[in-house]
């Protein structure tokens, strides 16, 4: 049975937010100051993993985000709105973990869910991509996977 929307996204917030913890052990991090992760900088030691998808879900979920990219949420002459605007980066790596990350932000800071889901077939599969193409980066970095599941 398919798993509901909020567990879904519950799933999401937790395997972000470990990740992102994985990131900063693993050393994928801006140096001394803020502890903050560099996901470009991790996206630059796995671009195989998106340039060449082997396994099947992994390449539908990286076909479907970079097909149906998340919009950014905005605001426009005071109006709050959506932008279709692309990742300025050069590395397909980035980019899928750009979208990544802002899935997780449209969720996190109330952009999808207000109450009740918006569009929820299309939060349902950004997020179950997004999972995919999270858990594929953990078991892509021997050190992300070490720190992710310690």
């Amino acid at each position: 049975m398919p798993q509901p929307l909020d567990e879904l996204a519950t799933d999401m917030f937790r395997t972000f937010a470990r990740f992102e913890f994985a990131l900063k052990a693993a050393g994928f991090h801006n140096g001394d100051g803020a502890a903050e992760p560099n996901w470009r900088s991790f996206a630059q030691t796995i671009p195989a993993l998106f340039n060449s998808p082997g396994e099947p879900d992994l390449k539908a979920a990286v076909d479907f985000i970079l097909d149906h990219p998340p919009k950014k949420q905005i605001i426009a002459n005071g109006v709050l709105t959506w932008s279709n605007s692309a990742p300025d980066t050069d590395l397909l790596s980035d980019r899928v973990l750009i979208y990544v990350r802002r899935v997780r932000n449209n969720l996190f800071h109330g952009g999808k869910f207000n109450g009740h889901w918006f569009e929820p077939e299309r939060s349902e599969l950004l997020l179950r991509h997004s999972l995919v193409i999270l858990r594929a980066c953990i078991d892509a970095s021997n050190d992300l996977g070490a720190a992710f599941h310690s």
